[in-house]
């Protein structure tokens, strides 16, 4: 098969699209003839070697988004499951409550280790990827593989966080950051769905533009407004019930001074840096505020988001696709920060 790959750290050139044996499935295991796979800002981060997850190791094949056609079924999952060759699958990357009859097994340590598709194992950046069966989900025939690989990581991350770990509520009110981001631009629509206001925020006007598309109900740009002004002005003074987060510390301080009583921020990235102050602890204690990080999906939460996402007209924010063997272009497009949304790139 072909794949993209890099067996070294550094800038976008060190990705390489090359032959590679095809993978090996356990008996309860499928292979995934990948049609489209997402870009996330993890590929990028772990191919510079700025970090990488425990359990990385070096050639690797990125790609945590899969959607495709199911090439080769185990004989147990030909057997014990409805899946046929050739049915339209998305992939749940995350391998916690993977069988012992899967090459994948082991690998589910929420805590600890956790194994991720395209992150410590090989991914979706290739023509065909090992995947355990009990992690596909079928993809509606109306659906183009495209807006299915757009789902797994920005979607299953935004609704994680805004639901299981933030318990965002109908007629609250949320603040976004980096509004034009493929998890933000996910966790605009499911927060305006659940009923919520949103307030939003971007680094340029046409990013701004972009999140008022997606239906954030105001915009700013956060490098030209005083943030916490303008969330109050926006929320009858008040300020937000809670603030989604995966910028960090260049918007840390004012989404604390921006939050109503009792307010969540819910961390779910550190874009910007991994060390943060709490400026006032009077402040902090005083008005109940929380401070949440948003760990791992779980694999219960993976079957009725799809559902959801299959069930309503949500926008896929696709910014551009690329063909595989380009993916090195798509890369430089991420680290450059121009998106709007997802990169996706086809074998």
């Amino acid at each position: 098969m072909k794949a993209l790959l890099f067996a070294t750290h550094g800038d976008h050139n060190v990705l390489r699209y090359t032959e590679r044996k095809d993978p090996t499935g356990d008996t309860d295991d499928a292979i995934v003839k990948v049609r489209a796979s997402a870009l996330n800002r993890i590929d990028v981060i772990q191919r510079s070697g700025a970090y990488t997850v425990p359990g990385f190791q070096l050639p690797h094949i990125g790609g945590l988004d899969i959607a495709g056609e199911i090439a080769y079924l185990g004989s147990n999952a030909a057997q014990r499951t409805p899946w046929q060759i050739g049915d339209r699958v998305v992939v749940n990357p995350s391998l916690s409550n993977v069988s012992a009859a899967s090459t994948l097994r082991h690998r589910g340590d929420l805590y600890g280790e956790l194994g991720v598709i395209g992150i410590n194992t090989p991914g979706g950046h290739a023509e065909l990827c090992v995947v355990p069966a009990s992690h596909l989900h079928p993809i509606p025939e109306s659906m183009p593989f495209n807006t299915a690989a757009v789902f797994p990581t920005a979607w299953m991350t935004a609704h994680h966080a805004l639901f299981a770990v933030g318990k965002l509520q109908r007629d609250e009110t949320v603040l976004i950051h980096a509004a034009a981001s493929g998890v933000s631009s996910a966790a605009i629509q499911l927060a305006k769905a659940a009923g919520a206001t949103v307030l939003a925020t971007a680094g340029s006007a046409e990013k701004c533009a972009y999140a008022s598309s997606l239906g954030a109900d105001a915009v700013t740009n956060n490098r030209q407004s005083d943030l916490v002004s303008w969330v109050h002005d926006n929320s009858s003074g008040r300020g937000v019930n809670m603030v989604f987060d995966h910028v960090g510390p260049a918007l840390w301080e004012m989404s604390l001074f921006a939050m109503a009583p009792r307010g969540r921020l819910v961390s779910c990235g550190n874009t910007t840096g991994d060390a943060v102050e709490i400026p006032s602890l009077g402040h902090l204690f005083s008005q109940g505020l929380q401070i949440l990080g948003s760990d791992a999906y779980r694999y219960s939460e993976f079957a009725p988001a799809w559902t959801h996402f299959c069930a309503n007209d949500f926008n896929p924010c696709i910014d551009e696709v690329f063909q595989l063997k380009d993916g090195a272009k798509a890369h430089q497009r991420l680290e450059r920060d121009k998106a709007l949304g997802k990169l996706i790139l086809c074998p």
